[in-house]
């Protein structure tokens, strides 16, 4: 049997569903979360929620939210923790409690569709494909696959996503991506799809990425740098898309203190780095970190840096200086020159 049709099935017996989203989550998770409940509703689940922990900050992502209308509810402990009998917990774009999410370690899933590098899955329905390149493409190959129709929300939203998840078709894309935008083309609207890839951008992000270039420095072809302290996490990754394409980097770093924690995003195309693998290697014992090859995230609590007063800007130094450390030793940069930015 496909992985639709079991999916499909163990949704006919479910009375209720609770697809519980990774922590600050993007496009690909929102829409594959969006896609679930679609598929939830057909199958005779009428009561549904969908949650969300940290922020919706990068402009993308909060467009996305109200262009398309999505209901969001913030976490709550509760609803996971103390869910009637009969109802479902699904994980799409993460896949095991506690990581990337506020469910507690240990709690029990029945649903996960993923397509991150993971181990220690653990649900009565697992769909893990680190091949593809988006969670929402697995999410549209089920929608296809069990017939199910597409309004143009739920459409464009897959679209995007895919689209976003895979910049523009450049990372990590596979047959599979093509055959699923393919498959949503006729339904997609043009002009909804345009405004969600063209948002505003706030000052404060302006100023988040000014920073990071003025604060980089290279060493061979890997660019490291931070944003000190701010409040636009989803700067970060908009940093490292921008300071990938500087000539002579193939690898770019972004960090900074975003409220009580250190936040990570990197970018590659050099074939002889795996940044998910050198995050993880860098900052898995005091935090979370990893991803895929060509793009990679982290999350470290301050811990004992957390005893400085926040404005004290020591902090932001010691900060810097292990981090950047940590993450020379993981690439193998330790003999590379350094370059500082100007």
């Amino acid at each position: 049997m496909s992985h639709a049709r079991t999916l499909y099935d163990l949704l006919v017996d479910a009375e209720a569903l609770t697809v519980v989203c990774h922590n600050n989550p993007d496009p690909d998770c929102l829409s594959s979360a969006f896609a679930l409940g679609r598929i939830a509703a057909a199958a005779g689940v009428d009561e549904q929620r969908i949650l969300y922990s940290g922020q919706i900050s990068h402009q993308q992502n909060r467009a996305f939210v109200n262009l398309l209308g999505l209901d969001l509810q913030p976490f709550d402990p509760d609803a996971v923790r103390d869910r009637p009998a009969g109802t479902l917990l699904a994980f799409v774009d993460h896949a095991v409690p506690g990581a990337n999410n506020e469910v507690p370690a240990g709690t029990p899933v029945d649903i996960v569709i993923d397509h991150h590098a993971v181990e220690g899955i653990d649900a009565r329905f697992v769909d893990h494909r680190e091949a593809v390149g988006a969670t929402a493409t697995i999410l549209a190959e089920y929608l296809s696959e069990l017939d199910i129709e597409v309004d143009t929300t739920l459409a464009t939203a897959l679209a995007f996503a895919i689209r976003r998840e895979t910049l523009g078709f450049l990372r990590g894309v596979t047959l599979a991506e093509y055959q699923a935008v393919a498959g949503l083309h006729d339904r997609v609207d043009p002009d909804l799809l345009r405004r969600l890839s063209n948002p505003s951008v706030s000052g404060a992000t302006v100023d988040a990425i000014a920073d990071a270039i003025d604060n980089r420095i290279v060493r061979g072809a890997t660019l490291i740098t931070h944003v000190g302290r701010t409040n636009e996490r989803d700067a970060l990754p908009q940093a490292a898309d921008y300071l990938a394409t500087l000539e002579g980097v193939e690898t770019a770093v972004v960090f900074g203190i975003v409220d009580d924690a250190i936040h990570l995003s990197a970018r590659s195309t050099d074939p002889r780095v795996h940044v998910g693998d050198a995050l993880a290697a860098a900052f898995n014992d005091v935090g979370s970190a990893g991803g895929h090859r060509e793009m990679a995230g982290g999350e470290i609590p301050l811990g004992i840096f957390a005893d400085y007063v926040p404005e004290d800007t020591s902090l932001i130094d010691i900060v810097e200086r292990v981090v950047t450390r940590r993450l020379v030793g993981a690439l193998g940069l330790d003999d590379v020159e350094t370059d500082v930015g100007e």
